[in-house]
């Protein structure tokens, strides 16, 4: 009986591959015996986790490219094809926040650094666009069929203090999704799918220090975090793994344009 949720042989590209949440998609893909595209802008990390991926018996490429470049992307989609033929899926996790597009509680409220906001908004939303257009296309024309899964976030859903352009980013990302799910599916029918996961939260390098402190406690932040959250405490990275494997699977057939979450209750605990 074929297992509908196998990975075996798929050629699946990760943007954002060099950070943490992308350090757990690529090694559970490479478990499941995917061919993984380790894509970031850090080419020396992204060099050591093929290697890693390498030496345990799985394949990788480095593909060394900012998200926001459309030369970049092309050449490293013409990299994976002309050494493994397809591409099969894409995994959009590049992304996240900077300090200088957060609010702090003693800031004016009308005196928010569009800039910075600006910034956040090209890097989550637009280095998700980007790639699919590149590597989306290539699905298409070379595999015929695959599953492209994006990454949202709870402050999609739920008001998260501070992080407004981060915030919006993501409610973008789900409302995109959303969007050309429909458009794909009125071209392309079910070959091809688009749908995003929506982590709650997990300890990355962007927000560790807003969440914990250097002796592990839990901040002010961090503690607001676990209090509405049922599970109370923070998720592992490869709790994220199930879904995304499933999202990328034939299991997920006809699963189009949805929000997966994965945050222990998060988004549905009122606090009472």
């Amino acid at each position: 009986m074929r297992n509908r949720f196998s990975l075996q042989d798929k050629v699946i590209v990760v943007t954002g591959a060099t950070g943490v949440l992308g350090h757990s998609f690529i090694n559970a893909l490479a478990a499941e015996g995917a061919i993984v595209g380790v894509l970031g802008r850090n080419g020396k990390i992204a060099e050591e986790r093929v290697q890693e991926i390498n030496k345990n018996g799985g394949r990788s490429i480095a593909l060394v490219a900012d998200v926001l470049s459309e030369e970049q992307l092309i050449t490293a989609k013409d990299l994976v094809v002309k050494q493994f033929g397809k591409i099969d899926g894409l995994i959009n996790a590049a992304g996240g926040n900077m300090a200088e597009a957060t609010l702090q509680p003693e800031e004016d409220i009308f005196r928010l650094k569009m800039d910075s906001i600006r910034q956040v908004m090209d890097l989550n939303l637009f280095g998700t666009l980007l790639p699919v257009q590149i590597f989306g296309e290539t699905i298409i024309q070379t595999a015929g069929k695959g599953s492209i899964v994006n990454i949202s976030s709870v402050s999609a859903h739920d008001a998260v203090t501070r992080v407004l352009g981060y915030s919006l980013a993501k409610t973008s990302i789900e409302a995109y999704t959303k969007w050309f799910a429909v458009e794909l599916a009125n071209r392309y029918k079910d070959k091809l799918r688009i749908n995003a996961l929506v982590p709650g939260f997990f300890v990355a390098e962007q927000n560790r220090k807003l969440l914990t402190n250097e002796d592990g406690s839990y901040t002010d932040r961090g503690e607001k975090v676990i209090r509405q959250t049922p599970f109370k405490r923070f998720g592992d990275p490869d709790e994220l793994s199930g879904a995304l494997i499933w999202l990328l699977s034939d299991a997920s057939s006809f699963v189009n344009g949805a929000s997966v979450v994965v945050d222990g209750g998060f988004t549905v605990f009122s606090g009472v």
